[in-house]
């Protein structure tokens, strides 16, 4: 018979050869699954690597909002209703380019404000040096 006491916080067991001689009859419970994006009770699990740690960057206030905003949305079409809270999200984003860079190959997205007007300032300093360039050669 094995002999057992507390010591502080911890439980002491001293046991024999023979205790160990016989089969335990001790049955572990079945592992629960890990837990996705959407926890049993419909909360969202922000430690879920599925969102890659946009949860925790500097703008994972923002993108916090606007996911729960849209887990949470019941208009019609669904999230119709955060436009401000992902346009908050998205402006927030713009600020960390080096952390937030999209990729090429994603032609769905739309195209964030700052982008645009890089692009229209390339645009114009290249319609510039081609006015500059015709003029200059005509003479």
């Amino acid at each position: 018979m094995p002999v057992t006491f507390q010591q502080g916080k911890d439980t002491v067991i001293f046991v024999t050869k023979e205790d160990h001689s016989t089969p335990s009859t001790i049955s572990l419970p079945k592992d629960e699954p890990p837990p996705g994006l959407i926890l049993p009770d419909g909360s969202i699990n922000w430690s879920c690597p599925c969102l890659g740690g946009m949860a925790t960057g500097p703008c994972g206030v923002e993108f916090r909002e606007a996911f729960s905003c849209f887990h949470y949305s019941e208009a019609e079409p669904k999230g119709s209703d955060c436009y401000e809270a992902f346009k908050t999200m998205q402006d927030c984003m713009a600020q960390y380019p080096a952390l937030y860079s999209r990729d090429s190959d994603d032609e769905d997205e739309l195209e964030s404000p700052v982008d645009a007007n890089i692009e229209k300032e390339e645009s114009k300093e290249n319609r510039e040096t081609a006015v500059t360039s015709s003029g200059s050669s005509s003479s």
